[in-house]
């Protein structure tokens, strides 16, 4: 009998990298990124990438590495790992670190957000009170004043002056690691109090990393780089690395190399194909990244699922989406359809950016946030093409798509039961209760394109997707069909489940139709829509799968009207 290997712990919401290495948790060894930022010359750097890609995890790891407090005790930590190999490693120890964090920023207003802002500071000071006893009267006051958490502290120049004291206590400069910089402006700009929380962190950024003599280094991290320009205005020793940058993209985030050796060391190296298909897809640079949220939580439920999308953190695009509803439902639909589109992305975009441009700018928000990716990219640089990543942030523009577009979802399990069982009247009647319960999705203006009622149908019936293949736009036969739901293979050959095939028609007039004119007109397409199914022969993709029964659909749309028309192929045997 084989011996079942022992398993590592897997770090799920640990982001201390000293306990990840003391209690000996499963680790992506990212160390190799402390000698790349040693080696990348400018004084400040801020990191841009999704949240849960590692970074503060990797901010930890610079903490212990360069903190010149318990050296001894720190080296320890790095002494089997990639660090240890290169000559950087005797900078282990070398540096007083000042580390901060607002990841977990979450304020209504900014009376209680600054509240919050003050006591993340104040308890970063009491980390250094030992600083105290060196202090003459004058900067004791400060330093108490902070600490203590008093309304007359010098918060703006709170973290400079942490920077000058410990620099005067250790006689070496200090280096800053300041994580999810953004955090508060992001929330700030959501709940309505943005030029409040901009005007401090303008001065509390840059009285710390702009002509500080005290500083070794700074790095930043974030999601986007969203403050007004001037918040790093004269700050001409900052280098950023977004996604789109080639560099250092491969330590946030979990390789190719990186997944295969994990799911071998949990047995479950079969699952590689359906990993990649769910947490693959992310082009940083030009490397492919799979999220490591994800792939943390997989190698530990040791099943499929979406765990990434299912953390916080939708607000802001959530905000956008329901302003630009109308606007972007043709690009949006598309994604859905799992196709790409041509967007202009704007590697610095700020808050300023999206308010002079929301329908332009809402994609460099989707691709900086993580829910889009790069496609490929244009040799114009920041014309690129852009699509969803993988199934998991699929399942979730499917469900943001119902959320946004549709009031009352409720009905839905009625409309997609019906579908599923063949009952075609029940069908009609629970698709004319979503239509003439959801007027909002007609409040595009101008005519409506086969586009809209595409990605329409295509959001409803995105819920089958456990059950079925959806595809769209797809090839089959002669040419190419509409919708397609091709039972999977499990369900089809113990229940014998439809094949379906959807082929939609839209009907445009200028001129004013009766109800009776309206519906034969309509009638009279989906007899078209059946007979192109039948001419183009789009069945045969089922048959060739071993469909035995396939449903064949054709609907047409007039506005808010609409009629079905369906016919059944005889089952071959």
């Amino acid at each position: 009998m084989k011996k079942k290997k022992k398993k590592k712990k897997l770090p799920i919401g640990l982001s201390d990298f000293k306990e990840v290495i003391e209690y000996d948790y499963y680790y992506f060894d990212k160390t190799k990124f402390i000698e790349k930022i040693l080696e990348e010359r400018s004084k400040v750097k801020l990191f841009t990438r999704p949240r849960r890609f590692g970074k503060t995890l990797n901010m930890s790891m610079l903490r212990y590495f360069f903190d010149v407090k318990n050296k001894e005790e720190n080296r320890k930590l790095f002494e089997n790992l990639e660090i240890s190999k290169s000559e950087y490693f005797e900078e282990q120890g070398k540096y007083p670190v000042i580390s901060i964090s607002f990841r977990n920023y979450d304020k209504e207003n900014w009376e209680t957000g600054f509240r919050t802002i003050r006591t993340t500071i104040a308890n970063v000071y009491a980390e250094n009170k030992f600083l105290m006893d060196s202090l003459d009267k004058r900067e004791l006051q400060k330093f108490e004043d902070i600490w203590l958490e008093k309304d007359e502290g010098d918060w703006e120049g709170s973290l400079r002056n942490l920077v000058q004291y410990l620099y005067e206590y250790y006689g070496r400069k200090v280096v800053v690691l300041i994580d999810e910089y953004d955090q508060p402006i992001i929330d700030s700009y959501i709940k309505g109090y943005y030029d409040k929380a901009i005007s401090f962190f303008k001065s509390f950024y840059g009285l710390v990393l702009k002509d500080n003599e005290y500083l070794e280094m700074g790095v930043m991290t974030g999601i986007l780089r969203v403050a007004k320009e001037n918040i790093f205005s004269g700050l001409n020793n900052i280098k950023v690395h977004s996604v789109l940058n080639k560099r250092f993209t491969e330590y946030f985030g979990v390789m190719e190399n990186e997944v295969e050796n994990s799911l071998k060391d949990f047995e479950l190296e079969y699952e590689l194909d359906d990993v990649q298909k769910w947490y693959n897809g992310y082009l940083f640079g030009d490397t492919k990244v799979y999220n490591p949220w994800s792939i943390i939580n997989f190698l530990d439920e040791e099943e499929l699922g979406a765990y990434w999308v299912n953390t916080s953190g939708n607000q802001l695009i959530q905000l956008y989406l329901q302003r630009l509803k109308n606007e972007i439902f043709e690009d949006f639909s598309k994604l859905l359809n799992e196709e790409s589109i041509f967007k202009f992305i704007n590697e610095s975009m700020t808050f300023d950016n999206l308010e002079a441009n929301f329908e332009k700018n809402i994609w460099n928000l989707f691709f900086h946030s993580g829910y889009l990716t790069l496609a490929k990219k244009n040799e114009e640089e920041e014309e690129v093409y852009l699509k969803i990543p993988n199934e998991e942030i699929l399942k979730m523009f499917s469900k943001m798509f119902i959320e946004v577009y549709f009031r009352d979802s409720n009905n839905f399990s009625k409309f997609t039961n019906a579908l599923k069982s063949g009952d075609i009247e029940k069908f009609k009647f629970e698709l004319n209760k979503i239509l003439l319960e959801n007027t909002g999705i007609f409040d595009i203006s101008g005519s409506y394109k086969e586009q809209f009622y595409h990605g329409l149908m295509l959001g409803l019936i995105l819920k089958l997707r456990n059950e079925y293949e959806i595809t769209s736009n797809g090839f089959a036969g002669k040419g190419r069909y509409d919708l397609l739901l091709k039972p999977k293979n499990i369900l089809n050959k113990l229940t014998g489940r439809e094949g379906i095939i959807f082929e939609l028609k839209i009907v445009n007039t200028k001129s004013e139709l009766s109800f009776e004119e309206i519906h034969k007109k309509l009638e009279k397409e989906c007899e078209i829509a059946l007979k192109q199914i039948d001419e183009k022969e789009y069945s045969s993709v089922l048959r060739n799968a071993g469909v035995k029964k396939i449903l064949k659909i054709g609907i047409s749309f007039l506005g808010k009207e609409f009629e079905v028309k369906f016919e059944r192929e005889k089952e071959i045997y």
